[in-house]
């Protein structure tokens, strides 16, 4: 009889201090930007009142570009995310059924956006965006473009891994001998099965461009973040407020993604 094998997984103890001492990395800058937030100034104390102005449409034009920011990047992040649904998933999902051979091939496309810096990447996209401008205007809505490159590897990963987890050469298969045609073997089979990568790789995508800057500074587009560097000219305080905002929506989109992986899993089993 064989000795049994000495399991290696950590411990209860070990996996909570882990997660106390990222949790503590992660929560020290934003309490701290939290703390910022409330102080009175040079009198001394806390309050709430440059949150309630905020939450009360209070601010004054001065902050205009900041909500325009916003309305902004709402419209990239829907762009880019139908950019990529539209290219990506298609292209994964026909060299996953018909061309194997290239998986590598479009691994390495997807992925090497990640180790090209932002501020190369401008000098690259500048002058594609100067024909852009010729023919579609210079609507911020055009850095779509631009962010769907620079969220391919993020929405990459997440749909892949999904597609690995499923058999997507048998249902395939199975849905052709049944006679239905690609568009409803595409709509109807493989996308209810990708749901979960899909829904990761779309969420994934919306905080990638809520927080990118580079780009949108360098292009003269006006974004969130951005708009945030503006008003932080003329109160930091303020700055400091919409930034936590767009972190609590970027974990709730987090918390979103794990609550539709649960929900999947438990109607799997």
């Amino acid at each position: 009889m064989s000795a049994p094998v000495a399991s290696i997984a950590p411990r209860r103890a070990t996996r909570i201090l882990i997660l106390a001492i990222v949790g503590a990395i992660f929560a020290i800058p934003i309490v701290a930007m939290v703390e910022f937030t409330m102080r009175r100034g040079l009198d001394g104390g806390y309050d709430l009142s440059r949150w309630v102005t905020v939450f009360t449409g209070q601010l004054g034009p001065a902050y205009a570009p900041v909500w325009q920011g916003v309305q902004n990047s709402l419209v990239l992040a829907l762009v880019t995310v139908a950019i990529m649904l539209a290219l990506l998933v298609p292209t994964m999902i026909l060299v996953a059924l018909r061309f194997p051979q290239l998986q590598r091939v479009l691994e390495f496309v997807c992925l090497l956006p990640i180790s090209i810096p932002a501020i190369v990447l401008v000098v690259g996209l500048a002058p594609v965006y100067q024909v852009i401008s010729r023919m579609l205007g210079s609507g911020t809505w055009t850095l779509a473009f631009a962010y769907g490159i620079l969220v391919l590897p993020f929405a990459y990963r997440a749909v892949q891994s999904n597609i690995e987890a499923i058999d997507i050469v048998t249902l395939t298969e199975a849905a052709r001998s049944l006679g239905a045609g690609w568009l409803t073997v595409i709509v109807r089979v493989l996308m209810p099965n990708l749901r979960r990568g899909l829904l990761a790789g779309a969420f994934i995508s919306v905080a990638v461009v809520l927080g990118e800057f580079t780009i949108a500074s360098l292009l003269s587009r006006t974004t969130l973040q951005t708009a945030l560097v503006v008003a932080s000219k003329a109160d930091a305080f303020i700055a400091v407020i919409f930034a936590l905002l767009a972190l609590l929506f970027a974990f709730i989109l987090l918390i979103v993604i794990g609550r539709i992986g649960r929900g999947r899993l438990g109607r799997t089993s």
